[in-house]
C-alpha cells in the first residue's frame, strides 16, 4: 500500500459514510467521519510499514457503530508501545486504541485481521478500547 492508496482508503471511508447518511438515513456526525478517516489512515500506514503484500478494507454501519475491518498478509500482530511523550513517531496504534470503542486482532491462515468499532453519533459515549 502506498501513500496514494492510503489517501484513497480515507476517501473510500468518507464516501461510504456519505452514502450511509444520504441514502440509508443513518445519523453520522462530522466528527465520526474524521475519526474513521484517521483510524483507517493509521491502520493503512501500519500495513505499508509492516505487512508485505495485499490488504483488504471492509466497512459496515448498523446505525450506532461503524465496523472497520482491515486484513493484511503480515504475520506479526500489532502491539502498542508503552506511553512515552518523548517518543517521536509510532503513536498510530495508541491513537486507534483511544478513538475506538473496541479493538480486536485475529490471526488468519495468511496474515491477520484487525477489527475496530467507532460510534457514528457524537452523543454516543466513547469508552476507549485502550
Amino acid at each position: 500500500m502506498t501513500s496514494g492508496e492510503i489517501a484513497h482508503a480515507r476517501a473510500f471511508v468518507r464516501g461510504f459514510l456519505d452514502v450511509a447518511r444520504s441514502q440509508h438515513g443513518l445519523t453520522v456526525s462530522a466528527r465520526a467521519v474524521e475519526i474513521a478517516q484517521l483510524v483507517v489512515s493509521e491502520l493503512a500506514t501500519n500495513v505499508c510499514r509492516y505487512a508485505p503484500g495485499p490488504c483488504l478494507l471492509d466497512l459496515e454501519a448498523d446505525g450506532e457503530l461503524l465496523d472497520i475491518v482491515m486484513w493484511d498478509s503480515g504475520p506479526v500482530l500489532p502491539s502498542a508501545s508503552p506511553a512515552d511523550p518523548t517518543r517521536i513517531g509510532r503513536h498510530g496504534l495508541e491513537l486507534v486504541l483511544m478513538l475506538c470503542t473496541s479493538f480486536a486482532v485475529h490471526r488468519e491462515p495468511v496474515g491477520k485481521r484487525i477489527h475496530v468499532q467507532i460510534p457514528l453519533r457524537d452523543d454516543t459515549l466513547v469508552q476507549s478500547a485502550w
